[in-house]
Parts: structure tokens; sequence; C-alpha cells
């Protein structure tokens, strides 16, 4: 957790203990993930899975964020994100009852589906958005109600194909601003997965070098592999400092869509970077036996490149991120160039 965002101590705990204990009990992994239902009943009764959404929601983003790095730095197969931060708080704008069923969430095409919604399979409703600009509806609807075709990401993680005959639903109105923010929040969310991942896998370098030797001495004494992982954790760094900036923006209890839209690209362009860096350095620190299944590098390089490419990929997020700043004369302008057109000096700070 960087400086800029801090969670109460005991909480941070219990969600490193929580993640801790079912990692030392779980079975073997697998390459296809599905919801592990007794960790989420863990989860549930620790009051975790409702944590900003709900009428007992008691935390807000950066409790949020801190549960969704621990998950992340565990390889937890729980849709913690889809569950709270999207399909909980899709039905609470909208006025609609939330039963607490385990949800994830998506939004329609025209002819009623949507590809590689996360978690779909295992879900017991999914929030639905469709319609238009102007005309969006949004609909709790029970998995049995819809169509799913089973799938999978590169991760191995549910990543499902629904199909709803929205013709038949009846659902509550909602405003292009919570669709916007809907999306927002999706990316912002799969961004601090990232980082989590991210953060484990610079761990796993440090414990791989230090206890693997060539020639009689331990592999971080050699200047090649120090500037790998100095490199993969100086990007890990900075994507972490980005985020949370983009989390404290989304924390706000009115947030600016403008502002956190600015915060969010920045934060997924710079973090789908250090993705690559991170994961391409992982790998040649770890040589052959990282490209193994039997060994856990693969659960955390995987998801990171699976998340950067959900809620839009690096691609457009890099290419949003340029329209922002080129086009802007406001804020998003003037966090790069200050009103008198010339860079800041340090002495001006």
């Amino acid at each position: 957790m960087s400086e800029i965002m801090r969670v109460d101590g005991d909480l941070e705990r219990l969600f490193r203990d929580v993640f801790t204990d079912w990692r030392d009990a779980r079975a073997e992994a697998s390459l296809r993930l599905s919801v592990d239902r007794g960790l989420w009943r863990t989860l549930e009764e620790l009051g975790l899975t409702r944590l900003t959404s709900g009428e007992e929601a008691a935390a807000g983003w950066v409790e949020a964020a801190a549960l969704l790095r621990a998950a992340a730095r565990a390889a937890a197969p729980v849709p913690l994100a889809e569950h709270d931060l999207l399909a909980g708080w899709l039905l609470g704008r909208a006025g609609l009852p939330d039963p607490g069923e385990l949800r994830t969430s998506c939004v329609l095409d025209p002819e009623g589906s949507a590809e590689q919604v996360p978690w779909a399979a295992s879900a017991d409703a999914i929030a639905v958005i469709w319609g238009e600009p102007g005309a969006w509806k949004l609909a709790d609807v029970p998995a049995s109600a819809a169509v799913i075709e089973p799938s999978h990401d590169l991760a191995g993680q549910q990543r499902d194909t629904v199909r709803v005959a929205v013709e038949s639903l009846t659902g509550a109105a909602i405003g292009d601003d919570v669709v916007r923010e809907y999306l927002l929040r999706g990316a912002l969310a799969r961004t601090v997965q990232i980082t989590g991942a991210m953060d484990r896998v610079v761990e796993l370098c440090l414990q791989h070098a230090s206890e693997r030797r060539q020639f009689g001495r331990p592999i971080t004494r050699f200047q090649a592999v120090q500037h790998l992982i100095a490199e993969a954790a100086s990007e890990c760094a900075l994507a972490m400092a980005a985020t949370d900036a983009a989390v404290l923006e989304a924390a706000s209890p009115h947030p600016d869509l403008d502002a956190l839209e600015f915060a969010v690209a920045t934060a997924r362009s710079v973090t789908g970077h250090a993705a690559s860096v991170v994961v391409r350095n992982a790998h040649q620190v770890h040589g052959a036996i990282g490209t193994t299944y039997e060994h856990q590098l693969h659960e955390f390089t995987k998801p990171a490149l699976a998340w950067r490419s959900e809620f839009g990929s690096m691609h457009e997020w890099d290419a949003r991120l340029t329209a922002l700043i080129v086009g802007s004369s406001g804020p998003a302008w003037d966090s790069v160039v200050p009103a008198s057109g010339m860079p800041k000096s340090r002495a001006d700070d």
C-alpha cells in the first residue's frame, strides 16, 4: 500500500490472513478456475463481500482496493469487484433490491448478448445494462433466466458469453452518468488487481533470486539480475502510485467524472505498460522454471496480462489519455503544463 493511501492496520492484517489461510489450505491450482465458494462463504461471514454496497456497507473505495489487492496477491478466484463495486453499486444507484446472492454484471449489445462476462457461470444473478445513450435500463436477472456459454481467459478465469431476452425485462431507468461511472469503476478495479498481482510477482522474483545459486553465489549478486528486479520494482511502484491516486479520486462522495476519467486513464496507461515490464523481467529472472505449471509465477503474471484488456485495452486507454491531455485546457492539461505554458522548475515547488 503506497504512502498516499493507507488502510487501518488491523483491517489489512485481516485481509492478508484470510487469503493466506485459504492459499495454505487450498487444493492444487487449476488451469480452469471457477469461484471458490468455500472462500466466498468465509468472506461473506466476515462482511467482506459487501464493503461498499448494500445497507450495511461500512467502507469505501480505499478499503475495497486493499481487499482487491490482497485477493490478487493470493490469486484468489472470487468476484469481489464484480459483486460489490459493480453489481451491488448498480443496484443501489437504480434503487433496486439486493438480496445478496453472488453477482456479476455486464452491458448487453442490441441483441441482448455480452461476451467475456466475468464469473457469469458461477454467479447466482447478473446485473445487466442495456439500451442506448439517454435510454439506458438496468435489471437484476437470475442466472437461470440467462443463456450462459462458459469460456475462460488467458489466466483460466471464467469469462462467459451471456444472452438475455431483454424484450421480456422491465428494467429501471438509469442515466448516462451511471453507465459512464460503472465503466470507470470497472476499469479502476482491474487496475487495482493488476497492481496486486505485480506486487506479488516482484516478491517472487526477490525470493527466487535469493535462493537460486549460480557459480556458488545467489543470483541476486549478479548485476544483470539486480537490474531486472529493480526495473520491475520501480514500474510496480509507479503503477501503485498512479492507481492509488485514481482510487482516492473515486473515493470522493460525489466524484467528478471528468477528473475520475483522467485519473483512471492515467492509471490504466501506466499500469498496462508496467505489467509488460514486470512480467517480462520476472520470467527472465526465473528462467525455465517460471514457465512451468508447477511454479506459482503464472498464477500472477497471466491474470495481470488478462486484466489489462478488460474495460478497455491498453491501446484504448493510451489513446484516451492522449486525447484528454491534447484536447483539454482544463485540469488534465494543467496537470502537465502550467498556466504559463512553461514547464515547472524545481524552484517553483
